[in-house]
């Protein structure tokens, strides 16, 4: 199933403004940071360009509600990406003027946060009250005017992964293949500062995580061996919770056959090899994983949740 990493991945995040203020924003204490002017951010694409990167991903953050968004896409697919992609709320694409600007500016992936199926569940964690009408809008819009890969992310946390099949059947009615499902990271941020209210034990959300993926399991497999297929996805879990879904559908698993190397740049940081850092300084693999059959292929937990909820819900893969 392997495949040779066809993408650099340059994820770039030129500041964490943001329209939305969900509770579990790992950003959430970065709002007040100087952002990268356009200038700078210009240079940061380009520099991104001449260490060989050829994915741009606009993270953060809210970047299309800076007014210079669609000039940063049109830097972008002047220095040579090939994929340019946007992680966002969605609001400012239920403009339908701003989606076929960014359309035709060179954006050609989007990937929308859906945190919940219901205008309640969804404005509740975003805290905008009419965040979930303009999601649905802006994803309308942009199926019109975009042919290129369309994708979400939700963030499970205690406030949504019960509810994860209904959201899961939510997401695929657009039909949407590319769909991650991240657990709450509480290094930083909201989760950070509110962990045993907003962090969920692994073990008790995990059920409901294998049920939404599950929904891809009728999906049409790909025809040319060795393809990747739909990326219907769990992201920094532990494996030993999730045997039966590694490779194909654990993100950090596609990442390492996707991409040759990841690089994140923001206003407080660089790290040009952003993987290795997540693995050393977020994520642990306690003693008692020692011997689990997964082990050189799992990325542990978040050291955050260790202090507070302990290994106990690790239980280490014996074949």
């Amino acid at each position: 199933m392997k495949e040779s990493p066809s993408f650099k991945k340059l994820v770039l995040i030129p500041g964490y403004q943001c329209n939305n203020r969900c509770v579990f924003c790992i950003n959430a204490d970065k709002r007040a940071l100087k952002i990268k002017d356009t200038a700078a951010a210009r240079a940061e694409i380009i520099r991104g360009a001449a260490r060989g990167c050829d994915y741009l991903e606009f993270a953060g953050g809210e970047n299309t509600i800076r007014p210079d968004f669609c000039e940063l896409v049109r830097c972008a697919a002047g220095a040579g990406f090939r994929r340019i992609a946007v992680a966002t709320n969605g609001r400012m694409f239920s403009y339908p003027a701003f989606a076929r600007r960014a359309a035709d500016s060179g954006l050609n992936e989007v990937i929308f946060s859906v945190h919940g199926h219901t205008p309640a569940l969804h404005d509740g964690l975003t805290r905008v009250r009419g965040s979930f009408r303009q999601l649905l809008r802006g994803i309308e819009n942009v199926k019109k005017v975009m042919k290129g890969t369309l994708g979400t992310n939700t963030t499970v946390m205690n406030g949504n992964y019960r509810q994860l099949p209904e959201i899961g059947r939510f997401i695929s009615g657009f039909g949407f293949y590319n769909s991650e499902f991240i657990f709450a990271d509480p290094t930083y941020g909201g989760v950070k500062n509110d962990l045993e209210r907003l962090m969920p034990r692994i073990s008790e959300c995990a059920p409901y995580m294998r049920a939404c993926l599950d929904l891809a399991a009728s999906w049409p497999r790909p025809a040319r061996p060795g393809a990747l297929g739909y990326n219907w996805a769990a992201r920094y879990v532990p494996l030993c919770h999730f045997r039966d879904y590694y490779p194909l559908q654990i993100s950090e698993a596609r990442e390492a056959l996707i991409y040759a190397n990841v690089q994140h740049v923001a206003p407080d940081y660089t790290n040009l090899d952003a993987v290795k850092g997540r693995r050393e300084l977020g994520r642990e693999k306690p003693a008692s994983c020692r011997g689990c059959a997964l082990y050189a292929r799992c990325e542990g937990i978040w050291k955050e949740y260790l202090k507070v909820y302990g290994a106990a819900e690790l239980k280490p893969v014996k074949k």
